[in-house]
């Protein structure tokens, strides 16, 4: 069986006769790595990072100080123990090196089993520390995987309400993805839309019609035209969506939930930048970003899909119609900056597109 290794310790001092007190006391505990002054220290870091250092702080050219500082300063080298070693005494002395990030302070002249007490210690309080952040990594890694099968479960329910759908949840949440990703290289939405952002409507844009589970059958499987009445009820599937996303907010009692953008989609991917869409008539601003992108990403897809209605039109049919109506479907129903994008990102639109078609005959539609 392999022997654990040794933890490695950077003992810097300008004094030889400090390091070969040090290397005496440590070396059969240890892997000692030496350096005479903070230039070398910094540079021995970089290329290894040791398990904790024991730094000196009045040396020549660079102090301790300011060695610390850079250590601290540094994300492959924050958090590494650093013991300051040091003749000086005064409380301010050892407070300014607290401040600095170090975890002890240990006046000269130095009792060497004092020495191996404090490493001893702060190394096992590094290993709670780092097994700490592990299982703080997985459990948040484990927290996100839990929502996103939350979600994917949630949206193959609505699939299967509603046989048209198909690829579509896969084609409309990545739509969604490539959007908001260049919304986000727009200035005025750099302080809006962050990676997490960006992350949270690509994985909630699959919640869109999760309100049509609570449409009755005979309208959402009917085949031909609905009536007027049929329509209202359709029409609520948005809101059925929303309280339905809501509730299950309110359960997780949570201030900033993943389902936020859930809810905000469902209910408002079908109000249009005009004020005509439903179900609360809202108009341009009033209308979230999320429900903005959805409603494009929305139409777009159900233009290039089959429906009992009619055939997929190709990718450039949908974006005539997208851009210029056809009677039913009018610009002035999109946000015009994510219809600018829309029609920038067109080829990975395309690609989406084509990547998640749901039959051979739509996929060969999109490019005639």
């Amino acid at each position: 069986m392999n022997a654990t290794p040794k933890c490695t310790v950077l003992i810097v001092d300008d004094q030889a006769a400090n390091i070969d007190v040090l290397v005496g006391a440590l070396r059969d505990a240890y892997q000692i790595t030496v350096a005479r002054d903070g230039k070398t220290a910094l540079e021995v870091v970089a290329d290894s990072p040791p398990d904790l250092i024991l730094l000196d702080i009045i040396m020549p050219g660079m102090n301790g100080y300011e060695v610390c500082r850079r250590l601290k300063s540094s994300e492959l080298t924050r958090v590494v123990p650093v013991i300051f070693l040091t003749a000086l005494a005064d409380e301010a002395d050892e407070a300014a090196g607290l401040a600095l990030g170090a975890v002890d302070y240990i006046t000269k002249p130095f009792n060497p089993a004092l020495v191996k007490a404090r490493i001893r210690n702060n190394l096992e309080l590094k290993r709670h520390r780092d097994h700490l952040e592990e299982l703080v990594t997985e459990r948040t890694r484990e927290a996100a995987l839990a929502k996103e099968v939350t979600i994917d479960g949630l949206a193959t329910l609505a699939e299967y309400r509603d046989p048209e759908t198909g690829g579509h949840i896969q084609r409309t949440k990545n739509y969604v993805r490539v959007l908001a990703e260049a919304l986000r290289r727009i200035p005025r939405y750099q302080a809006v839309i962050s990676e997490t952002v960006v992350d949270r409507m690509h994985k909630c844009a699959a919640l869109h019609d999760i309100g049509k589970v609570g449409v009755r059958d005979s309208i959402l499987l009917k085949p031909g035209s609905l009536t007027k009445e049929e329509f209202v009820e359709m029409k609520r599937h948005t809101e059925y969506g929303a309280n339905a996303i809501q509730k299950t907010e309110e359960k997780l009692q949570a201030t900033d939930s993943f389902l936020a953008f859930a809810r905000e989609i469902a209910w408002t991917h079908h109000e249009r930048w005009d004020g005509t869409g439903y179900p609360r008539g809202l108009r341009t601003d009033e209308i979230p970003l999320s429900g903005r992108i959805m409603a494009l990403a929305d139409v777009y897809d159900a233009l290039i899909s089959r429906r009992v209605y009619k055939p997929p039109f190709s990718h450039h049919q949908a974006l005539e119609i997208i851009r210029n109506g056809d009677g039913r479907t009018l610009p002035c129903h999109f946000d015009p900056e994510v219809l600018a994008v829309f029609i920038d990102q067109e080829r990975s639109i395309l690609r989406i597109a084509s990547k998640f078609a749901d039959s051979d005959e739509e996929k060969r539609a999109l490019t005639s």
